[in-house]
């Protein structure tokens, strides 16, 4: 238990030295950066919008368009996902709601021809997002875990005393 404690006395005043070494940041912090989470919906909704896009041979103003209410509605879902995590009736439930809106929207976008393309590749498109939000989720979830439950001894590494450097030898 003394180790233990001692050990963790030691790591605290080893910690606040170097943060004590540390020149503090003259400039302030930039709060116009986008979160991870938010640049992670970004990505999403731009990946599905550029497949939606090349399949449905959308024209400039429609691929803004598309991308613009893309963005709205993979917010909205990842909103759903993250609120009612576990639960994927209730998440099928609730993205459908949102499919619905961006369908509504996106037919006064695209012509009659591409519309019924879209709505025939609707279940393509969802299949395509869900299955990007899903590995990224795992990756992002993984990190977490091995955040919040570390295993120092599983990575190999061990804490221990500064060894000094051999002296160099002149000749």
């Amino acid at each position: 238990m003394r180790k233990q404690l001692a050990l963790a006395l030691l790591l605290l005043a080893s910690t606040l030295s170097i943060q004590a070494q540390q020149q503090p940041s003259l400039a302030p912090a930039d709060k116009t950066q986008a979160s991870p989470r938010t640049t992670q919906v970004q990505e999403r909704a731009k990946r599905l919008s550029d497949q939606m896009a090349r399949d449905l041979r959308l024209n400039g103003y429609q691929s803004t368009r598309l991308r613009a209410i893309n963005e709205d509605k993979v917010a909205k879902m990842a909103a759903i996902e993250q609120r009612y995590a576990g639960n994927n009736q209730l998440i099928t439930q609730q993205c459908d709601v949102v499919c619905k809106e961006r369908d509504k929207e996106l037919q006064a976008v695209l012509s009659n021809d591409q519309y019924s393309n879209y709505y025939d590749s609707r279940s393509t498109y969802r299949k395509y997002d869900r299955d990007y939000a899903s590995r990224t989720s795992n990756v992002n979830s993984n990190f977490v875990k091995s955040v919040q439950n570390p295993s120092p001894a599983s990575s190999g590494a061990t804490i221990a005393p500064a060894r000094n450097p051999a002296p160099k030898q002149t000749r």
